[in-house]
Parts: C-alpha cells; structure tokens; sequence
C-alpha cells in the first residue's frame, strides 16, 4: 500500500510561479509511474501530468504545456510539479496519483492510490 502527501498548495497570483512536492511511503517509489491530476470547481478530476519510474518519459495536459514540469527524485521518493505562468482557470485542487503500471496512462481510473490533494487558487 503506498500512501502519498502532497505539499505546497497556496494562494498565488496570475503569471506566478508555485511548486508542488508529493512524498511518498509505504511501497517501492521507483517502481510506480507518478502523476498529477487536478479538480476545480464543478469539474471532474482531470489529467495534468505524468512521469515513468525512471524519469525517462513525461506526458503533459495540452492546458499545461510548456508551463508546468513534472519531476521526481527516486532516493527522496518525491515527485514535483513546478507550475509557471499560472492562470486563474489552473485553480483546483492538485492531486499526486502513483500508478503500478509503468504506463504513462491519462485516464484517472487507470491510477491504483491518491494523495489527499492540496489546493492552489491564482487570483487574477
């Protein structure tokens, strides 16, 4: 059972900057695909970003391209979401997801545990 916390939510304004940590205990970090999902307001949670077991290969929302960079440090068992050039529509609730699968998948059904989520608002 892997158990995931996530840090570093907040209050930022439009065109700041805010990252994202998400520890990880209980499995073996390095084997699980990372990812981040998020959930705004009367919306359904909704992909934002994955990473492979070995960093090799990373998948992005086409919403967050080019602003946000996923990354992990397998020895910390921590994955990062850096979000740059925030927009107000990026206001939701962050959630870190692991999934067993090795897959980059995107689907939030496909992902086997949830972190309890964090929440960034951008004020405009």
């Amino acid at each position: 059972q892997v158990q995931l916390v996530e840090s570093g939510g907040g209050l930022v304004q439009a065109g700041g900057s805010l990252g994202l940590s998400c520890a990880a205990s209980g499995g073996t970090f390095s084997r699980y695909t990372m990812g981040w999902f998020r959930q705004g307001p009367g919306k359904e949670r909704a992909f934002v970003a994955a990473i492979s077991w070995m960093a090799g290969s990373t998948d992005y929302a086409d919403s967050v391209k080019g602003r946000f960079t996923i990354s992990r440090d397998n020895a910390k068992n921590t994955v990062y979401l850096q979000m740059n050039s925030l927009k107000p529509e990026d206001t939701a609730v962050y959630y870190c997801a692991a999934d067993a699968s090795r897959f980059l998948r995107r689907p939030s059904n496909s992902w086997d545990y949830w972190g309890q989520g964090t929440q960034v608002t951008v004020s405009s």
